[in-house]
């Protein structure tokens, strides 16, 4: 695992691709990464993705106590529900891209799979994209609905809100939500058309071949 020191870097460099993508806006979004001790670096709330500064990224103890930077992201508090239930996770993805908030602004019949399997590397990268109950910004109780979603899918979507996705690294996480955006994209521009999303068999296939 890298040093404290080039996970501060790297979410400098991660934030800026996000924003320059135009994944992220204005102060929206948050990352952060887990170090090796547990304790979580996190992106400082009103911060903008593509302006952050290595040194003023929040660290915070595996319970949530600041210990240096500037004052975290008041979103902060579901970072930490994904990293109880996913120890594997070492990163997490928040943004409100377009296309993924327009997929959470529509009325589901069916709330535990919110996008069709359009393409094998979103069934790979973002798995099965569960819808959670809106919250208001920063109501801690969303934490408890994250951590139970966390406890079986990587990725999730908050209603009227935007993704949560983790990661084994902070790569993986930002690719990831890279796919789901694109797939959230491919969803909007077929439309009405009639699709061919991958089949059951082909799904399964896929997870024998690429376990998540």
């Amino acid at each position: 695992m890298s040093t404290e020191a080039e996970l501060r870097e790297k979410l400098v460099r991660m934030g800026a691709l996000l924003y320059n993508r135009q994944l992220a806006h204005g102060s929206a979004g948050n990352l952060s990464v887990r170090l090796d001790d547990g304790s979580i670096l996190v992106t400082p709330t009103n911060s903008s993705l593509g302006f952050l500064e290595a040194d003023r990224i929040s660290k915070l103890t595996p319970g949530g106590e600041f210990i240096s930077g500037d004052k975290p992201s008041k979103e902060y508090f579901f970072h930490l529900a994904v990293y109880d239930e996913r120890p594997a996770a070492r990163a997490v993805v928040h943004l409100h891209s377009t296309y993924s908030v327009a997929v959470s602004c529509l009325c589901h019949e069916q709330t535990d799979d919110v996008l069709p399997p359009l393409t094998a590397y979103h069934v790979m990268r973002v798995g099965k994209l569960p819808l959670v109950r809106y919250f208001r910004p920063g109501d801690r109780a969303l934490a408890d609905e994250v951590r139970e979603v966390s406890k079986q899918h990587r990725s999730m979507l908050l209603a009227n809100h935007g993704p949560i996705v983790s990661g084994v690294s902070l790569e993986e996480a930002v690719y990831a939500y890279e796919e789901l955006e694109e797939t959230a994209k491919l969803y909007f521009i077929i439309g009405d058309r009639k699709s061919s999303p991958l089949r059951a068999d082909e799904i399964t296939e896929l997870n024998r071949a690429f376990p998540s």
